[in-house]
């Protein structure tokens, strides 16, 4: 039985594991989004929104309400696709590890 492994990146020394695990999160499910046949309506906005994800891994200091609502657009515009669950899963929890946004 051959099972599926997760590529992960090297990361030096001085970088945030949560921001190493971001961006794994962010580059399979742009992946497998540009690789899912199915066009459906709200595909631009996931597509911003992991950019906008991207972007913020890359500065190193994601904010964590700003992490939230690109996780929620992209959720709510992927919408059902179950071939999208697991990397949208997987996103969630790489947001998740940033804790929960602050109080207000």
């Amino acid at each position: 039985m051959l099972r599926r492994v997760e590529q992960r990146p090297v990361t030096g020394s001085g970088e945030d594991p949560r921001v190493a695990e971001l961006r794994v999160a962010v580059a399979r499910l742009r992946r497998e989004l540009a690789g899912h046949p199915a066009e459906f309506r709200d595909r631009a906005v996931a597509e911003d929104e992991l950019a906008a994800l991207d972007a913020m891994a890359v500065t190193g200091a994601p904010e964590v309400l700003r992490l939230r609502r690109s996780l929620l657009l992209i959720a709510g515009s992927i919408g059902s696709v179950s071939a999208l669950s697991l990397a949208v899963k997987g996103l969630r929890e790489a947001v998740d590890l940033f804790g929960e946004p602050p109080q207000r």
